[in-house]
């Protein structure tokens, strides 16, 4: 398994935070299940954190019901903001969004 993965529309990344004791996969459907998931540090690691941030916004992206490209695009933005806030000093977290 790697720390973080794309399948199937979904991301699966592991619970860092109850390594070394336990394994267990989160599964995030919803680009603010990510957001969650980086903000109570169950993925951690600067690269590892820019990769979620970005599958993050691939998520919004597949799940946008946008009509337009405006929506589009203001559902893009929604999703960067809510990924942004998760940890405001994270570089590659900004990078990636």
């Amino acid at each position: 398994m790697k720390t973080i993965e794309w399948k199937d529309g979904k991301v699966f990344l592991i619970d860092q935070k109850k390594l070394p004791l336990k394994y267990e996969i989160i599964n995030c459907s919803t680009y603010q299940e990510v957001a969650e998931a980086i903000k109570k540090m169950k993925i951690r690691g600067a690269p590892a954190i820019g990769v979620a941030a970005a599958f993050g916004i691939a998520l919004a992206a597949y799940s946008s019901k946008a009509d337009t490209y405006k929506e589009f695009g203001l559902d893009m933005e929604k999703a960067k903001n809510c990924l942004a806030l998760t940890r405001p000093t994270a570089v590659n977290l900004f990078w990636a969004l």
